[in-house]
């Protein structure tokens, strides 16, 4: 199945380089370039992709406005690029509805392999960005746990906390002698129930809520009790 996908970035040779870079691969097609939001967000809602490249500094309607409004509609899932490490666009970025937040010195493969996994279903976050999200987190008080999660049963609590320590499905499953697809129900349930829409709000719930808190180590904690089994 081919992906989908729509590169906006004001710089064109950026821009061209990043839709050659994903236009030469087997099952990938870019439908269409773009030089800035409002022109990325005409050709998602025209074109129907699976995937918006989006730079998030752009002209008439920036990056972060144009995957706002993508989400809303629920055109497709979007990908940010920026050359700014900064704890503001990450958070911007990620409250607007971004599934995937790279820089833009990602190496080629990355890049791909970014948009593989987005248009999968799933979200990424580059290294940097994760270690500063969790950097913030550490900086802020300790969280009392949220009612929100009794919704969810102990071993939909433990897949929560694995999500939140970033591990796979795979490594998950190890982790609580179950299968994959077994693993694959929790973390559907745990989005469904919590309203999240992928791993990444996932992460962010678990600290917002306080079920995980940063250690000053930078790996995260168990804030609250988890049984064993359910």
């Amino acid at each position: 199945m081919t992906i989908r996908v729509v590169v906006a970035d004001d710089q064109e040779l950026v821009r061209s380089g990043f839709a050659m870079i994903l236009d030469v691969q087997p099952d990938i097609e870019v439908v269409a370039e773009a030089g800035d939001g409002a022109q990325a967000l005409e050709a998602v809602l025209r074109l129907a992709p699976d995937v918006a490249l989006l730079d998030i500094r752009m002209p008439v309607m920036d990056g972060i406005e144009a995957c706002r409004a993508i989400t809303a509609q629920g055109a497709c899932r979007t990908v940010m690029l920026t050359t700014f490490d900064s704890d503001e666009y990450v958070y911007e970025a990620l409250h607007a509805g971004a599934s995937g937040f790279l820089l833009k010195d990602v190496r080629r493969d990355d890049l791909v392999h970014a948009v593989r996994v987005v248009a999968a279903g799933d979200s990424l976050l580059a290294p940097s960005v994760a270690r500063r999200l969790i950097a913030d987190y550490t900086a802020r008080p300790p969280s009392v746990p949220s009612p929100r999660l009794d919704a969810l049963t102990a071993r939909e609590r433990e897949t929560l906390l694995h999500l939140a320590r970033g591990l796979s499905n795979a490594e998950i499953a190890a982790a609580l002698v179950v299968s994959e697809h077994t693993v694959k129900t929790h973390v559907g349930n745990v989005l469904s129930k919590l309203g999240l829409r992928d791993r990444i709000q996932a992460v962010i719930c678990a600290y917002e809520t306080g079920l995980v808190a940063p250690s000053p180590e930078g790996d995260v904690a168990l804030n609250s009790p988890v049984r064993a089994r359910d």
